[in-house]
């Protein structure tokens, strides 16, 4: 996730790791938010997590963990440690986290809240947008198998490669994109492989000559109308060199 520091004076920033949210441990996590009143609790500061989620240990040295803390979840910081570990009220536990990148400490519960909502709605609107990507690549997907045609525009009767990547543009995701190839490649924001998405496109040719596209779909394979003999397929997405990776999307 991309979230912007918010600048809030007293909020300390810190560098880590984070885990995987497990839905039933996310209920405890919930849980233990509404009920913020350890011993020992100093209510002058609230860590929230704005990672996934991050694990919340019993012992500062041991590995049983008290419970995971979701994405957006706040609790009131009691002690901060040399060794670089926050100490935090769970319920009517007290529990320890590294100090990471992972959790923002505000100077009360106000700010708390604050960033929990900018989490919240950062997350939302990813989410918004990995499904927007997912309804694509499903759409474009059904087709395959369906025939190759010189210059058709259509994969129920047959369609080239730029007039499959424009179907499914228009039809799964509601963005216009040119005709040809090489003209595609000329619109949206070129990105790396290392930032490519489901959805995004990949043009092939020679040299800087482009003579060939397809959508990435995700798990390193795309989607494409290939040759006569073979139809609309998937394919790996360097089973040719790739010539530039374009996000149409615009997002």
């Amino acid at each position: 996730m991309n979230l912007k520091p918010l600048h809030i004076v007293g909020m300390f920033v810190f560098c880590g790791a984070i885990a995987a949210a497990n839905p039933l441990e996310t209920m405890d996590a919930m849980a233990a938010v509404q009920t913020l009143n350890g011993p020992g609790m100093a209510e002058t500061s609230m860590m929230t997590v704005i990672s996934d989620s991050v694990f919340v240990k019993t012992e500062l040295a041991g590995e049983e963990v008290l419970t995971e803390a979701i994405q957006g979840a706040s609790f009131y910081v009691t002690d901060t440690m040399d060794s670089g570990w926050i100490q935090v009220a769970v319920g009517n536990e007290i529990g320890y986290l590294p100090v990471t990148e992972d959790i923002k400490i505000s100077e009360n519960a106000e700010e708390a809240q604050e960033v929990k909502a900018a989490v919240l709605a950062e997350a939302a609107a990813e989410q918004a947008e990995a499904d927007r990507r997912q309804n694509l690549v499903n759409y474009a997907l059904q087709f395959v198998g369906g025939p190759y045609r010189y210059g058709g525009s259509d994969p129920h009767t047959g369609v080239d490669c730029s007039g499959f990547t424009r179907y499914v543009m228009q039809h799964g995701a509601g963005v216009t994109i040119a005709r040809s190839s090489t003209a595609q490649s000329q619109q949206g924001r070129a990105i790396s492989a290392e930032e490519m998405r489901p959805g995004d496109l990949i043009f092939y040719g020679s040299g800087k000559s482009i003579n060939h596209v397809g959508m990435y779909i995700g798990n390193g394979q795309i989607v494409h109308a290939s040759t006569y003999e073979t139809g609309i397929k998937t394919s790996p997405w360097n089973y040719r060199a790739p010539v530039k990776i374009v996000n149409v999307l615009g997002d």
